[in-house]
């Protein structure tokens, strides 16, 4: 449910904000062994915000019991599908009754703006985890066709102990991925927020403690990613590990695993999504501005710090010039870059200096390149403080330049054109990754050929969508590794293993 907010509303409720910034195990928050900190900034003013527990391998050693203990004990592995609904529902409502605290709490430290997020983010999370525990008990397992002197039972139980290792982009959402499905089911977890964004997921998990959710099942260790997460990884009584974000750490990740006890591991990773136009589009009045909105929306939604973001525009020449100019009204028109505490703000900062520098620079090597800037381009707002980039456009972009290849996470839009049908699924494939893809056509036998066609996880068709909580999410080739996939039903396979019984009654 939209609701609107208003400054007041928004700066009455900062003003009463507490921030968790301890390890969270066995429903209790406890200092770091070590007593080290770090800082999480604001990046909308460059400004610190807390000072975090830095976690480490004793801490996490910690939370690995914790939830082994709970798990063996069955306090919550035994329970009845219906009674971990129950606690997972009543979490649900708590999310839902502090859904401004959690808004602020993301906004805050990861410069989300803050509508998006209150009306998104937020509702959404407690939408997922709700989907889920409302799911389970609706699950079955299976008896299958053999001898009637034998029962066949084939079962799926839960894994055990899940370490979950979370991005930074949507903290509280990828959380929700992750613990719906897994705690559903059964399993004790262990969550390593990025380091650029634990607050919201501590709040969560001590939201969870006051549902009900027995001690040990779900504990968070705030951490560096080369302490805190390889330390997760590579412990010897994780049964598996999920795992979002880079591509480069999802293969350290596999690395761990295989060094360790072999552990299960399912990466969600990076994405150059394609967004592919057919000329078709220009068939019907009033069609084209509704594509242009689409395209915005993929192209920078959530400040393009998004893995399925659509950064390469592939659109037929005879589409492209009027496409481009729609968009760039949309931006002018719909898109304020801002603040991110500023209700009107449609796009706030980047997450960190570093990744601003990051994104500054593939910038310059896009008009070294001799792509044509035809809109944006620069770092603005610098007298916040704060790591902000307005939306850029580049047009004459070729498939083999680097802002068309590489993974950029920020608000660069890569403008390439095609001729024939052949010629733009092959653009769309040339690229390692393979994790989202969305189209635009009027011709509903174009649209089979070429969805069927493109790789990818998921093909969204005549929209900007990743589908609802009834829709597996994950992704092809560099962009997903471990078959398993988040939200769906789908999902419940991942953290669960398949267990056959034959028993035999001739004896």
């Amino acid at each position: 449910r939209k609701m609107e907010l208003t400054s007041e509303s928004i700066a009455k409720a900062q003003s009463a904000l507490k921030f968790r910034t301890q390890v969270f195990i066995d429903n209790k928050f406890v200092p770091a062994h070590s007593g080290e900190t770090f800082v999480t900034e604001n990046p909308a003013t460059g400004k610190p915000l807390a000072d975090i527990a830095a976690g480490d391998t004793a801490d996490v050693n910690d939370a690995v019991v914790s939830a082994r203990k709970a798990f063996d004990s069955g306090v919550w592995s035994e329970c009845a599908p219906a009674d971990r609904k129950g606690v997972l529902q009543q979490w649900c409502n708590l999310i839902e009754a502090n859904r401004l605290e959690l808004t602020l709490l993301e906004s805050l430290e990861a410069g989300k703006p803050v509508t998006e997020t209150f009306n998104g983010d937020i509702p959404e999370t407690a939408k997922c985890i709700r989907w889920f525990a409302e799911a389970v008990d609706k699950l079955t397992d299976h008896i299958t066709a053999t001898d009637p002197s034998v029962v066949s039972l084939v079962r799926r139980q839960p894994v055990g102990v899940v370490g979950a290792i979370l991005p930074w982009n949507y903290s509280a959402l990828m959380f929700a991925w992750k613990v719906g499905p897994a705690l559903a089911c059964g399993n004790s977890m262990v969550i390593k927020p990025a380091q650029q964004t634990s607050l919201a997921t501590l709040r969560l998990a001590e939201l969870a403690a006051e549902a009900g959710l027995p001690a040990g099942v779900l504990n968070v260790v705030p951490g560096l990613g080369v302490t805190a997460g390889q330390a997760l990884a590579r412990h010897m009584d994780v049964d598996m590990v999920t795992f979002t974000g880079s591509t480069a750490v999802g293969r350290l990740l596999l690395g761990y695993a295989g060094e360790s006890n072999l552990k299960r591991v399912t990466l969600e990773l990076g994405g150059k999504s394609p967004q592919v136009v057919f000329p078709s589009v220009l068939d019907e009045d009033g069609v084209l501005e509704k594509v242009a909105e689409h395209c915005a929306n993929a192209a920078f939604w959530n400040m393009s710090e998004n893995c399925s973001c659509g950064s390469r525009l592939i659109v037929h020449s005879s589409v492209k010039d009027r496409l481009v100019s729609l968009i760039q009204k949309q931006l002018d028109d719909e898109w304020k870059l801002g603040d991110p505490l500023d209700p009107s703000v449609r796009i706030g900062s980047m997450i960190e200096k570093q990744h601003l520098d990051k994104v500054l620079r593939y910038i310059e090597e896009g008009k070294k390149s001799g792509a044509r800037l035809v809109r944006g381009g620069s770092r603005v707002l610098e007298q916040s403080g704060g790591y902000f980039v307005e939306p850029t456009i580049f047009d004459g972009v070729t498939n083999d330049m680097s802002i068309a290849q590489e993974e950029i996470f920020g608000p660069v839009l890569a403008v390439i054109t095609f001729e024939t049908e052949e010629e733009a699924i092959k653009i769309a494939n040339d690229t390692k990754y393979g994790l989202a893809a969305s189209m635009y056509s009027l011709n509903i036998k174009q649209v089979h050929r070429v969805s069927s066609r493109i790789k990818a996880g998921i093909v969204s068709v005549n929209c900007f969508s990743e589908g609802d909580n009834t829709a597996p999410f994950g992704g092809w080739k560099h962009s997903g590794s471990g078959g398993g996939r988040d939200k769906s039903i789908w999902a419940f396979e991942q953290y669960t293993h398949l267990k056959s019984t034959w028993i035999n009654l001739d004896i």
